[in-house]
């Protein structure tokens, strides 16, 4: 898009502030309302992709629904002969990454950010809107250094499907494992994300680090990050294990909400959990029940499969005729008793009983049998894309 064009004959589009992967921002201002602006264009190469263009028109739609304090208002949207755009307040351009960027923060003012980032998710998420972009380049700062949430690029309505199957959105370093797994995204990917930043803000740098995408992706799934107490001995115990709960890898163990993120970032009583909007289909996950000692799981299985033995033989000695064998046409299906509500599903595997021939009877060649030569068990069975 060059540089003094106007848009809809009142949008005057200025220097570029930044590009992101499918759209670039300008600095622009208002002719109406003479003040400054910041346009977001959608590239003219990604126009005509239907999934791209819908995904750009949903962040407009979304991002205009949140009126947050912590949250980048959207004053204006639209299209002007095919260039499509979306018209937000100007920030001054400073984000938390150049903040970073010149070392670790102080713990206060880590904790200060991390509650209004938590303030403008949570009201995304009762909204029933997941960011799915969360990072330092998108928590920006107002003239007076009030925190801005910016960027719902990639943001998505709990019922909405603009993210095709298996595609995973959003800059690998801030993604959960689940995530870059290819699970669908939650509420508690948006808290996880928040840790990393958090973690990123106390230690001066990232929590896992990679050559390229694959080994980064790598080190999130398999490894362990060092532990922020070893970097900053003097930040907040509790902060810091605030932020080690919210990047756990189970999304289980972290956070429910993230009004319970901020009350315990803040370290402040927890708030009444409000519930999602009727619309929204997103749900938080069950605490993990407690995993019983192998012991007490092999010695189920065992019982399991003497109680199986025992009915089989019954069964067997039920049918036999009267010269002393088993019917052929006799097929019983016999299923393991349930596993207990306390432990992990147990699976027990029976091969099918083979009919036992008469004691004369000649052996059954080798095309004979059941079919499946006496197995009963036939089992059958991302990309980086940075949201800016």
């Amino acid at each position: 898009m060059p540089v003094s064009a106007v848009l809809a004959g009142r949008y005057q589009l200025r220097g570029v502030l930044g590009r992101g992967g499918m759209a670039d921002v300008h600095d622009g201002w208002d002719l109406r309302l003479e003040r400054p602006v910041a346009v977001k264009v959608l590239r003219p190469e990604l126009t005509s992709v239907p999934d791209t263009r819908r995904r750009f028109e949903a962040e407009a739609r979304l991002a205009a629904t949140l009126n947050h304090p912590n949250v980048v208002a959207v004053h204006d949207c639209g299209e002007d002969a095919g260039v499509a755009y979306i018209v937000m307040e100007r920030l001054p351009g400073r984000t938390l990454a150049d903040e970073i960027a010149a070392g670790p923060l102080p713990e206060a003012r880590v904790r200060s950010i991390l509650a209004d980032v938590l303030a403008a998710i949570g009201a995304a998420h009762l909204a029933g809107i997941l960011h799915r972009d969360i990072k330092p380049g998108n928590v920006l700062f107002t003239a007076t250094g009030a925190v801005k949430v910016a960027d719902f690029g990639i943001a998505k309505s709990a019922a909405s499907d603009h993210t095709a199957t298996g595609q995973v959105l959003g800059t690998v370093a801030y993604l959960s494992p689940n995530r870059i797994t290819g699970n669908p995204a939650n509420p508690a990917d948006d808290l996880y994300a928040v840790g990393v930043v958090g973690y990123e803000a106390l230690a001066g740098h990232r929590p896992f680090a990679g050559d390229n995408i694959l080994s980064l992706a790598r080190a999130i799934t398999d490894g362990a990050a060092r532990p922020l107490r070893e970097m900053r001995p003097d930040a907040d115990p509790a902060l810091v294990h605030t932020i080690e709960r919210a990047m756990a890898r189970d999304s289980r163990q972290r956070y429910a909400d993230a009004q319970s993120m901020r009350a315990a970032v803040l370290g402040t009583p927890v708030p009444q959990t409000r519930a999602f909007t009727p619309s929204t289909t997103v749900h938080e996950l069950p605490p993990e029940p407690p995993r019983p000692r192998r012991r007490t799981g092999l010695i189920i299985a065992a019982v399991a499969a003497l109680l199986i033995a025992v009915v089989v033989g019954a069964l067997a000695i039920a049918s036999q005729n009267r010269d002393g064998t088993v019917s052929p046409a006799t097929t019983t299906a016999v299923s393991p008793p349930p596993a207990p509500v306390s432990g992990p599903p147990s699976t027990v595997e029976v091969n099918p009983v083979a009919p036992v021939p008469p004691v004369n009877a000649p052996k059954p060649g080798p095309g004979n049998g059941n079919g499946n030569n006496g197995n009963g068990n036939n089992k059958t069975k991302d990309k980086e894309k940075d949201g800016n």
